[in-house]
């Protein structure tokens, strides 16, 4: 009985999450409604998602085995997981410049949390602080 009202939760905190994400979307969506996002980090962010999303839909996922020939290759493959690796670098720079853009207009750190899915102010903290760490890192080559 426990586990199945757990279960619930879990239901429906992902529908809540779900709903955030939506309504971030069409906020966002408007703002840039009349911006040229051409070559903005966010923009290359999103073309390399797009890239990697063809790479893994369903209708390239013909391979050996399957009776249809495949049109992607080890090398695609490879030159996607580097693609990730600059994603997540991208992504880890634009969730460091949004975090200081909110602190710049006055959110603390309990508020950032609350956007981030984090538990407390602390914890939003210490995770700026340590993406700003690996950011810091890998500028100066030690990552």
């Amino acid at each position: 009985m426990a586990q199945d009202a757990y279960d619930a939760h879990e239901v429906h905190d992902a529908r809540d999450s779900l709903a955030a994400q939506a309504a971030a979307r069409l906020r966002l969506a408007a703002l840039a409604a009349d911006a040229a996002l051409d070559g903005t980090p966010a923009h290359r962010v999103a073309e390399d998602a797009a890239l990697l999303g063809r790479l893994l839909s369903p209708t390239d996922r013909r391979g050996p085995g399957t009776g249809a020939p495949s049109d992607v290759t080890a090398d695609d493959v490879g030159a996607a997981l580097g693609l990730v690796d600059g994603l997540r670098r991208q992504l880890d720079r634009l969730e460091s410049q949004v975090v200081m853009e909110a602190r710049r207009r006055g959110m603390d750190w309990r508020q950032i949390a609350l956007h981030q899915g984090l538990n407390s102010a602390q914890a939003a903290s210490q995770r700026h602080q340590r993406l700003t760490t690996r950011l810091e890192e890998i500028r100066q080559g030690v990552r």
